[in-house]
């Protein structure tokens, strides 16, 4: 896939004293292996399976202009080191005239190992365009800055190879694959009747659909749209793809699925609760039924009552249930799925507002019965203390029985009754206490 990084920088004294033979043989071997490790470079970037995919793409946008400006530091780069290798072969031949070099030998070696006596033409060779004039055609350098300059230029050729190829590395297989769930997705929403114009969920899955295709395709010719380059990185093809759009795509599929789903177990449970839902209503109704009736009885038994008007039966819940059937029978799913949640809300909604009806129309049979029973009550124990023939007692007793036993009956008076027989039993029932010496004095004693 080929060489991360640059070329091993050179390692040559720049121009200065000429060099001795020692110098020279040691130069020669590090051009020798900073030769092979350039060719062993540039040959892998020329193998990298990035670069074929981009000389065979047809790109758009931003990586068509960076590969446009990448191929031609590409073909710079190689006359760069075609003429490095030109300086380096003159080198070695000056060296192998004879075996102990004389001072002209060492003065040509000085000059091609130090000096500035590489030339590289063409109108790419030069760094910039210059700012008050033309490019120029051919630029002059030392062995030293060809070298800097081909690591230049290799780390930017192979930051946008990299780039490019890790983008089609990560993101077309996964789009491909959330593509293959999308279409299992739309294949279950089919077979429950949600489909596009007709439920949001088909809606939602073919946006998704057109998303993906145009989202790959994009890729494929603009990979480096795609690209996020690591933070403060000098080093080539350091990044990561971008995935926002994807991610983006992979959760709205995941919510539909999630709504797929639960449209399915509507299928799986629609009797069952179906059968919930005619009972909740069922009570409902039963339960408005007695609230009408105790109405009726409340306003026969009760004086001076306002009761409260018991409404009719859910009738319209009742015509939503029957169209819910209706969706179970013909297997719309994709309607019934919505209708049942807010049938079941509203259903329990409908039962509770019933039993609060109940409640409250039969308040006053509630009161009335509390009276009753706190009058039987004291009577009790007002028998098991002997007094279930004190005149007084009878009396009371006999006037708020009447009251609390007639129709209709008015809570009002009735309640007054009882409290009147409560006092007079307490009364009896709180013993005596015989006079103290203060009272034979003409002392204040308590009251019995």
């Amino acid at each position: 896939m080929g060489v991360a990084g640059s070329f091993p920088g050179f390692a040559g004294r720049p121009p200065g004293p000429v060099l001795d033979r020692d110098e020279a043989d040691r130069a020669l071997a590090r051009l020798g292996a900073e030769y092979e490790a350039i060719e062993t470079s540039l040959l892998a970037l020329q193998d990298h399976a990035g670069r074929r995919l981009l000389e065979g793409a047809e790109l758009t946008g931003v990586t068509q202009d960076r590969w446009a400006a990448t191929e031609q530091s590409i073909t710079l780069l190689w006359r760069c080191f075609d003429a490095y290798e030109d300086a380096l072969t003159e080198a070695r031949a000056v060296r192998a005239r004879r075996r102990h070099p004389d001072r002209e030998d060492l003065l040509a070696l000085t000059e091609l190992l130090c000096g500035q006596g590489v030339t590289v033409a063409g109108p790419g060779a030069a760094r910039a365009r210059s700012v008050t004039g033309p490019a120029v055609l051919s630029e002059r350098f030392s062995l030293q800055e060809l070298v800097a300059r081909m690591n230049e230029l290799y780390a930017g050729a192979l930051d946008m190879v990299v780039a490019s190829d890790s983008v089609w590395s990560a993101l077309p297989a996964r789009i491909d694959l959330l593509a293959a769930e999308l279409r299992r997705t739309a294949s279950l929403a089919y077979s429950v009747g949600v489909r596009p114009g007709e439920h949001p969920a088909g809606d939602d899955l073919e946006s998704i659909t057109h998303e993906l295709t145009a989202l790959r395709a994009q890729v494929i010719s603009d990979p480096l749209a795609f690209w996020l380059p690591g933070p403060g990185s000098a080093a080539p093809g350091s990044g990561r793809p971008d995935t926002t759009r994807y991610d983006r795509a992979a959760r709205a599929l995941e919510d539909v699925r999630r709504e797929i789903e639960a449209v399915l177990a509507v299928r799986q449970d629609a009797e069952q609760r179906l059968v919930r839902l005619r009972d909740v209503l069922s009570r409902a109704d039963r339960t408005l039924s007695e609230a009408r009736s105790a109405r009726g009885e409340v306003l026969a038994k009760i004086a001076a009552s306002e009761v409260p008007v018991v409404s009719g039966p859910p009738t319209a819940l009742q015509e939503r249930l029957a169209a819910a059937s209706d969706y179970r029978r013909h297997a719309q799913w994709h309607r019934l799925s919505p209708l049942l949640e807010t049938l079941e809300r509203e259903a329990e909604d409908e039962l509770l507002r019933a039993r609060e009806s109940l409640t409250s129309v039969t308040a006053p049979l509630a009161v009335r019965a509390e009276l009753r029973g706190r009058l039987d009550a004291y009577r009790a124990k007002a028998a098991r203390h002997g007094l279930a023939e004190d005149p007084l007692l009878i009396e009371r007793y006999d006037a708020a029985r009447r009251m609390l036993w007639s129709a209709p009956c008015d809570l009002r008076v009735a309640g007054q009754a009882v409290l009147r027989f409560q006092q007079a039993a307490a009364e009896l029932l709180t013993p005596q206490r015989p006079p103290g010496p203060e009272d034979r004095r003409g002392g204040q004693g308590e009251t019995p």
